[in-house]
């Protein structure tokens, strides 16, 4: 009897365990996928803010409506930063491709930067412009278009400003340091061997010549009058006679549509529901890798400071 009550006893036990285990094992799958759903989402969601293009469901309805294209171009005109030239021109031809973009902002914070980059810019507007005479382009200035900014801005239709924005900075500019005197007072000899005897034309360690002089001058001129015929091609008999406008001053903004400079006062948002019509404004400008961005960032600083201090810098800003 007590052999029966032991079997019985020992067989209890044993379906309780494997009971306790069966539960232990659901409890753990459902921990398990709670954990992996968190995590997975964590990482959607990771991805949506690191790469919002990639996730673009809050635009699948803008996509199908008609609305305001926008490209900005912020910060210095380089090639280094890859921000500028490149990314302006590929926002703009999304945008042109785009069967629902009815007109385009261009939207400027720029104190101006390399005179290549700037007239690249420039001139792909004039030519997607031509190709699409139905979509027109406007220019509105944020802080500042100075200098290369103000170079891309004039392609534009219309230039749009804020009364406190710095506009204009119409020139051209090559700087850079020399110490050909602290050298001879502390007795140090620059040996530096050139084929041409103009190659070291802006070696800061060695005296520039007046005919050397004289050709850096002749080729800043060359420039500022590309630069002068880019901005009266652009503007038309909007600009004033004033004197200075091409002497590399720059204006407010309400100064600025007195010059012929700009044309009224607006912001993205006034021009797309004012001027145009359309109150739905989708941005074309492309996301850069953040990684990649921060280290063309840095390596873009360490040589701006090398070659300012050690060369000559040419820019029209």
């Amino acid at each position: 009897m007590s052999e029966q009550h032991d079997d019985q006893w020992s067989k209890k036990l044993i379906k309780e365990l494997a009971t306790d285990a069966l539960k232990e094992r659901r409890r753990s799958r459902r921990w398990g996928i709670f954990f992996k759903t968190l995590t997975f989402a964590y990482l959607i969601g990771f991805l949506y803010v690191a790469m919002p293009d990639t996730f673009d469901f809050h635009d699948e309805a803008l996509a199908k409506k008609d609305h305001v294209a926008m490209v900005d171009l912020e910060g210095e005109i380089s090639t280094e930063e890859g921000e500028n030239a490149e990314g302006v021109v590929k926002g703009l031809r999304a945008a042109y491709k785009d069967d629902h973009t009815k007109a385009i902002i261009i939207r400027i914070n720029s104190p101006g930067g390399l005179p290549v980059q700037a007239s690249y810019m420039q001139k792909e507007i004039k030519r997607l412009k031509a190709k699409h005479p139905d979509i027109p382009v406007y220019a509105v200035v944020q802080d500042m278009a100075a200098s290369g900014g103000y170079y891309v801005a004039a392609a534009a239709d219309k230039i749009y400003v804020n009364e406190s924005s710095l506009v204009g900075s119409i020139g051209v500019i090559m700087n850079g340091f020399g110490f050909t005197d602290a050298m001879d007072k502390l007795g140090i000899e620059r040996r530096m061997l050139t084929a041409g005897k103009n190659k070291g034309i802006l070696d800061p360690f060695s005296p520039m010549s007046d005919e050397q002089r004289a050709h850096a001058q002749a080729t800043l001129n060359e420039l500022h009058e590309t630069f002068i015929n880019v901005v009266k091609e652009g503007r038309g008999d909007r600009l004033s006679d004033d004197p200075d406008l091409f002497s590399g001053l720059f204006w407010s903004g309400k100064k600025a549509i007195e010059l012929g400079l700009a044309d009224d006062i607006g912001s993205a948002g006034t021009v797309a529901r004012d001027v145009i019509g359309i109150d739905v404004v989708k941005n074309f400008t492309p996301e850069q890798d953040p990684i990649e961005r921060l280290a063309q960032r840095f390596g873009a600083s360490v040589g701006q400071g090398l070659g300012k201090v050690f060369g000559g810098n040419l820019s029209i800003k």
